[in-house]
């Protein structure tokens, strides 16, 4: 059994690397939380209490390689129930910012592709965290300028918009953020667990009509700075995909 008071997270990290296993531990019990080890997937499957954490980190520095003979760096974050939103902002911060400093600045010249799946409550300050790791990555990769793309600006009208209008600003609903990174394009998949809406019905920002209406304008800014936008069927899943701009795709 998981003993922890009020104030802390219980936190499983499953990662095959020693040092970088203890090395996020320390930085994460440094803020006073509960941490359980894993170094392996099948290890972290088999314990009994495991649906007590509240959050999952694994495959810090996890490789795979796939058909195509391309390889694959993986990385989840996946909040299982919830803890305090304070504390829980500052696992996230600590741990975006371990990764960033001990992996992902001594990889960053790999070949390859990225894949950073994330499930996370539905707080807007997690997502200025995420934001600026996802933004690091694409600069990093050389993918787009960050600060000339508006891709800023577009990630964050499509976490507002599902915190807000799709999860109603619900802690206890899930926000699904799925990154697949490589040098030629970057793809983001965002899904709230809300009741959707239809696309379609926006009231078009451009028509003179709607001058004054708010609705619609950060679907419409969202079009016009990625490269391909598609919303599902129920419309509570957004896929957004850029490319470098110098980058012609027939």
């Amino acid at each position: 059994m998981i003993q922890r008071d009020q104030e802390t997270c219980s936190i499983l990290i499953v990662e095959n690397s020693d040092d970088i296993r203890a090395g996020l531990a320390n930085e994460l019990n440094g803020l006073g939380h509960s941490v359980t080890l894993a170094a392996e997937r099948d290890e972290a499957l088999a314990m009994e209490d495991r649906d007590q954490f509240d959050l999952l980190v694994s495959d810090l520095v996890h490789i795979e390689p796939t058909a195509e003979s391309e390889m694959v760096r993986s990385f989840k974050i996946s909040v299982t129930s919830s803890c305090a939103g304070s504390e829980l902002n500052d696992i996230i911060v600590r741990t975006l910012a371990f990764k960033l400093r001990r992996i992902d600045d001594a990889q960053k010249a790999m070949a390859g592709r990225e894949k950073i799946d994330l499930e996370l409550p539905s707080d807007l300050r997690l997502m200025n965290s995420v934001l600026e790791y996802l933004l690091d990555r694409v600069d990093k990769l050389g993918l787009a300028a960050v600060e000339q793309s508006n891709l800023f600006v577009a990630l964050d009208e499509a976490f507002v918009n599902a915190v807000k209008h799709g999860n109603r600003n619900d802690p206890r609903k899930l926000l699904r953020v799925t990154a697949e990174l490589s040098a030629r394009e970057a793809i983001f998949t965002i899904e709230d667990e809300g009741d959707g809406f239809d696309v379609q019905a926006i009231p078009d920002p451009t028509d003179p009509a709607n001058l004054f209406k708010s609705s619609g304008r950060g679907v419409l800014l969202i079009y016009n700075i990625m490269d391909e936008v598609e919303y599902s069927q129920r419309g509570n899943k957004l896929r957004m995909v850029k490319r470098p701009p110098s980058r012609v795709v027939s």
